[in-house]
């Protein structure tokens, strides 16, 4: 019985070969995105186990967030540049999904990301979702709501206007262009709540600070943050 299913399984790997997303090699098993050695070259950070991590850090001075953390260290001509290019702009949500169970499992045993009610992901501008066709934040939620069983509100706050790319501009023209491009529609309903905002990247934080900021418009609203990667050490 076991060797016709090996015969079965070998066969279906031929024709139908379960290819690794970092680096290509086909020597996985089906189910599995990551090969080994892509999977041992993952920079995790750690964070989500110390207080005072550089993401909390961060936001010293500037809002007052709960917990911070971010599973992977980004870096150029990386497995996770790849792996996240192909998430973000090839269609590859199981990428992000698979990531966000991994986010979830990380803070669900670093034991610090109590009470957390609900999972929000950091909103596109409608248009650049629908020329996408998801927002990867939502994905990232999606993959982590399976491992930490929390509601995702995927509405409590929009981006109200399209803006630039946010890469080489300096920390003042990131603000200048984020500032005011959130809104929350009903603060009531986020009221005397501890939400978990989501999204992929963080460098300087300036989008996640401007979307804090209009949050926290909640009476009595705790917001904590996750992302997958940051440029931050």
């Amino acid at each position: 019985m076991n060797a016709a299913k090996n015969i079965t399984h070998s066969f279906s790997h031929l024709f139908f070969p379960h290819s690794c997303a970092g680096c290509g090699n086909d020597l996985i098993s089906e189910g599995q995105l990551l090969c080994i050695k892509c999977t041992s070259e993952l920079p995790l950070t750690g964070f989500e186990l110390h207080q005072d991590n550089p993401i909390e850090k961060n936001f010293w001075g500037k809002l007052k967030i709960e917990h911070g953390t971010s599973l992977l260290y980004f870096s150029k001509d990386s497995v996770l540049q790849n792996l996240l290019h192909q998430f973000k702009y090839k269609g590859k949500k199981e990428i992000g999904f698979y990531f966000g169970k991994m986010m979830g499992n990380a803070i669900l045993k670093s034991g610090r990301f109590e009470n957390i009610d609900a999972l929000i992901p950091l909103p596109l501008f409608p248009s650049k979702e629908k020329k996408r066709g998801y927002n990867q934040a939502m994905i990232l939620c999606e993959g982590m709501s399976e491992t930490l069983h929390l509601p995702i509100l995927k509405n409590a706050v929009i981006r109200t206007t399209a803006t630039e790319t946010q890469t080489k501009k300096s920390r003042i023209e990131r603000w200048q262009n984020i500032d005011g491009k959130f809104e929350v529609k009903d603060f009531p309903s986020l009221q005397n709540k501890h939400l978990l905002l989501v999204d992929d990247v963080i460098t300087t934080g300036a989008t996640l600070e401007a979307c804090i900021m209009e949050l926290l418009g909640a009476e009595n609203l705790k917001v904590s943050i996750a992302t997958l990667a940051c440029t931050l050490g």
